[in-house]
């Protein structure tokens, strides 16, 4: 039997320095790594692509021209499912995350906080009320 065990987004930007940076210190992810295209590595040089990492959810970079998004206006660019969305909301408003909305119950039975990144990526957290 087959079995779906997570998904990870993966996102373009420009800088991925400034944006490992930015969800290390004001997300509060680890940094998992950078990759230069043809090593990894902890210390970054000139990367193409890194992870970050928080709990069981990761996040992958690569780099780019500009920070690139399929988002459909009012949308999210992704959806975390969390326990805890009060205290996170509260950890990322004391390290000065942008909160664009919440935490706030939704009608389909979501409590929610939407933040926007330093790329202007829509990062969604929600749990079920």
């Amino acid at each position: 039997m087959s079995e779906l065990l997570a998904a990870t987004p993966q996102f373009t930007v420009p800088d991925l320095i400034r944006t490992v940076s930015y969800y290390r210190d004001v997300l509060g992810f680890e940094v998992a790594g950078y990759w230069d295209g043809e090593q990894v590595s902890d210390e970054p040089r000139d990367p193409v692509f890194a992870i970050v990492q928080r709990d069981r959810v990761r996040i992958f970079f690569n780099r780019g021209a500009a920070a690139q998004t399929g988002r459909a206006d009012g949308a999210y660019d992704v959806y975390f499912t969390v326990n805890g969305v009060d205290e996170l909301a509260s950890d990322f408003r004391t390290r000065g995350a942008e909160i664009l909305d919440g935490p706030e119950d939704r009608v389909y039975g979501q409590r929610e906080v939407v933040i926007r990144d330093c790329n202007g990526i829509v990062l969604t957290f929600g749990e079920p009320r």
